[in-house]
């Protein structure tokens, strides 16, 4: 989860974060090169003395200008691409979570039990649940999620996931947890009026404490 005063992204917690992070940096080298060329522009005609205003045409600066950004928008598209395969892809599962969203709380549903996460009182304010998500890391698991009143959409930045839950709808999504800890979500679709309410969390154990719980 993030701090007072963090000002960069969550800690990955799942692969798939962990290319968004790569490609959020790949995509601000790009943005602050470009913004560092064109401020750089910017001043030297500002403190340039001569003028072009004869000038009709200039047909190799129009084809430079439009070949080198193209360049760009392709450096660009092609790691967006890969990421967006990355978040599609459905890869054998050893492990489906379902969840179901409900004004204003989530039900869970795993093959040895279901239950119901309302928030609590806690150390982290409108974060903490009652009952908590437990999941084993290191394990391919696929989130399985939907809705039994209005759209809702199920959260968790660290894990890099973000699915909308649709009534009458499944939609599905792999993860896989790198490392155990206790990771936090919320409802990210305003759904009423006790939106804010509604929080996720997930804690990622060994997969033996994981079957000696579920047994």
């Amino acid at each position: 989860m993030s701090y007072w005063g963090q000002k960069l992204l969550f800690d990955p917690a799942s692969p798939i974060q962990e290319e968004m992070i790569l490609f959020h940096d790949h995509a601000m080298v790009l943005l602050l090169g470009i913004f560092s060329f064109v401020a750089f522009l910017g001043s030297k005609l500002i403190m340039n003395k001569l003028s072009s205003r004869n000038m009709l045409e200039a047909q190799t600066l129009e084809t430079i200008w439009t070949i080198i950004p193209a360049l760009l928008l392709v450096w660009l598209a092609f790691p967006s691409l890969r990421l967006l395969y990355l978040l599609d892809e459905q890869s054998k599962a050893d492990l489906i979570l379902k969840s179901t969203g409900h004004q204003w709380y989530w039900s869970y549903e795993v093959p040895t039990s279901s239950f119901d996460s309302y928030m609590i009182s806690g150390d982290y304010s409108l974060l903490e649940v009652d009952n908590r998500v437990t999941l084993p890391y290191n394990v391919n698991t696929t989130v399985v999620t939907t809705s039994a009143d209005v759209l809702h959409a199920f959260t968790i930045p660290s894990v890099g996931m973000k699915m909308d839950s649709v009534p009458g709808r499944l939609n599905s999504m792999n993860m896989f947890l790198n490392w155990p800890g206790v990771y936090y979500g919320q409802c990210s679709e305003i759904c009423g009026a006790n939106h804010s309410f509604m929080p996720i969390v997930v804690e990622a154990v060994h997969v033996d404490d994981f079957f000696f719980e579920s047994a």
